[in-house]
């Protein structure tokens, strides 16, 4: 089994999710010994935006290639190509500002890619990843979970879940810990809560 973990909270060791997606990945090679793991933090080293040469260049048209552009593509190629390798995803993904990180946003451009991930068809869109699975380990400083009065407000997992969906995966795992900054013992609670789920999920 091949294992992409990606890590994506701007917090380094003081990061929820990045303790989280680590201890999800232990339990996975633990299960699977023979497994193999590629490693990509795109918050200490984050990818550029998407830029307007680099989807030109995606699409097939004429675009100026300077020495970054080409280096972009370069980058975002290896991106691309760890996704289509890998068996399952673990991403550590916190909550700002209602949605993903946008350094997680960033890699999601690069491996939704026309023609990879997905297609389009004279009957829509079809996803071309299935077969994967994707486990994404997600914090929120308040809660945002199924009846909490801010549900609506949730722009993450369901984005997710509408994006990995999008590219034919269609079975998201959510490892949650909520309420991480309603006080110690709320953050304890939370974090001990998600490690219960991580071992059901590994």
């Amino acid at each position: 089994m091949k294992i992409l973990h990606i890590d994506s909270s701007i917090l380094g060791d003081g990061s929820v999710t990045r303790q989280l997606s680590a201890e999800l990945v232990e339990q996975l090679q633990s299960a699977n010994p023979s497994s193999e793991v590629v490693y990509r933090d795109v918050a200490a080293q984050p990818l550029s935006h998407l830029s307007g040469p680099e989807f030109m260049v995606r699409v097939g048209a004429p675009a100026e290639l300077t020495p970054a552009i080409q280096n972009d593509i370069a980058i975002a190629t290896a991106v691309l190509e760890e996704f289509l390798a890998a068996d399952t995803v673990v991403i550590g993904s916190p909550m700002y500002n209602f949605s993903v990180s946008s350094q997680l946003k960033a890699w999601m451009d690069r491996v939704a890619v026309a023609g990879r991930t997905f297609r389009y068809t004279a009957t829509g869109p079809e996803g071309l990843a299935g077969g994967k699975r994707v486990i994404v380990a997600v914090s929120r400083g308040g809660f945002y979970g199924p009846g909490t009065p801010a549900e609506s407000f949730d722009f993450q997992e369901r984005y997710l879940t509408a994006f990995f969906g999008f590219l034919g995966i269609n079975n998201v795992e959510f490892i949650r810990a909520e309420g991480i900054a309603m006080g110690a013992d709320a953050r304890a609670k939370a974090i001990t809560g998600a490690q219960d789920a991580i071992r059901q999920a590994a």
